[in-house]
């Protein structure tokens, strides 16, 4: 029998259980369940977890909302500091064999999308996206 997998190639399994994991770390983050007090200054937004094939590794891809760069690091730096204090409550809410170990990377994809809308609100680039505009041919 075939396994079910997405257009990326991963399994149904992990993504379900990636999603169970970023609800239990968003509810620690939301409550405050931490006393550190970097994480206490920021509102932390978790956008995905990627799970290991085997569930044992975790990787949460986190942005402090309306950071700078050096709140990043501070961030990143607090939530790693904390990680077992995580994976304890992703432990109790997720229901695993194993509780998966937990990184925290910054999620890139924001100033992705970022440089692509850039990218779109340039009027060179506008004119070319006009309706009806017929594309340039190179007639050489």
């Amino acid at each position: 029998m075939k396994r079910a997998t997405d257009e990326a190639g991963r399994s149904l399994r992990t993504l379900r259980v990636g999603e169970a994991m970023r609800h239990a770390l968003a509810e620690v983050l939301a409550r405050g369940g931490t006393r550190d007090a970097v994480l206490e200054r920021h509102i932390v937004s978790i956008s995905e977890v990627r799970v290991s094939p085997d569930l044992r590794h975790a990787t949460a891809y986190v942005m402090p909302v309306g950071g700078t760069a050096e709140d990043e690091k501070a961030v990143i730096d607090a939530l790693n500091a904390n990680a077992r204090l995580f994976r304890q409550a992703v432990a109790r809410a997720v229901n695993t064999r194993y509780a998966a170990e937990l990184r925290f990377r910054i999620d890139e994809s924001f100033a992705a999308g970022a440089r692509i809308d850039a990218l779109l609100q340039n009027p060179r680039v506008r004119r070319d996206l006009a309706p009806g505009r017929q594309p340039e041919t190179d007639e050489s």
